[in-house]
């Protein structure tokens, strides 16, 4: 997907195990042992939610690295433990023993690390800065990507940009929710997760909606905001291309790989 002026691009769903996805997505007669190993033949990027609510096994980071494509990435989801806070500062216990519970396993096929916060959590510029200080670059010689779901208005702001941009944090991108889109760029990645599919289209979103998310993708690994998405700040000086991961989240969940294979045939 990637070209010389652009960053590469995957599509996925968050995670892959849904009960109603059995006959519209896997086939009937697949085990359930195998239901990642289809879904990464299938998609480019998962987004496992499991690590929101728990520390995970380190022979499970082990098993998805062994199950998927050389080529296929995994984003997590940070422990609710570490944002679910009145004092971020105080979160750095909480994010050292995640980083060092196996994540490190999925090798190359680590991805960025989303950082969910509640829509109760308001913006306040010192305790959000002490949070991103506690987020580290890289851990043992591998670089990390971090990436912020803030879900609170208050961070409609250009003061909460500047602090994503000087800590090369992405700010995720709300697409057809109820949560506030902030599109800005603000790291060398862009972390978009898109929560409108619906029961009626058969691929969740009708193509022409379908085919203008494909284009902002590809506006967004170009390293521009598409025009029609609502920023906070001013633009970052010059383009740059960057990796985009974009999911098909919550919305009508049945059809999300439909609606995600559908973006990955587009592009």
């Amino acid at each position: 997907m990637p070209s010389a002026k652009s960053g590469k691009i995957r599509i996925g769903i968050g995670g892959w195990t849904f009960a109603p996805w059995r006959g519209t997505f896997y086939p009937d007669d697949l085990t359930q042992s195998r239901e990642l190993e289809y879904a990464s033949s299938h998609l480019t990027s998962i987004e496992i939610n499991g690590t929101f609510y728990g520390l995970q096994k380190p022979s499970s980071y082990e098993k998805w690295y062994q199950e998927t494509p050389d080529d296929f990435v995994f984003s997590l989801k940070a422990p609710r433990y570490a944002t679910n806070r009145k004092v971020l500062a105080d979160a750095g216990e909480t994010i050292e023993r995640f980083l060092a519970s196996g994540v490190l396993l999925l090798k190359q096929k680590l991805g960025p690390i989303n950082w969910q916060f509640a829509t109760t959590k308001k913006f306040d510029p010192d305790d959000f800065e002490a949070f991103l200080k506690l987020l580290p670059a890289s851990v043992e010689g591998h670089k990390l990507r971090h990436a912020v779901e803030v879900r609170n208005e208050s961070f409609r702001s250009p003061d909460f940009i500047a602090l994503a941009r000087k800590y090369k944090v992405a700010v995720v991108l709300a697409g057809d929710s109820e949560y506030p889109q902030i599109a800005d760029l603000t790291a060398p990645f862009v972390y978009a997760r898109i929560m409108g599919t619906t029961d009626k289209p058969v691929k969740g979103y009708a193509p022409k909606a379908l085919d203008g998310w494909a284009e902002r993708a590809r506006q967004l690994a170009a390293g521009t905001t598409p025009a029609d998405l609502d920023t906070s700040a001013a633009a970052p000086g010059k383009s740059a291309a960057r990796d985009v991961y974009l999911y098909v989240i919550s919305g009508f969940k049945e059809r999300n790989p439909a609606a995600a294979m559908a973006l990955i045939e587009r592009l």
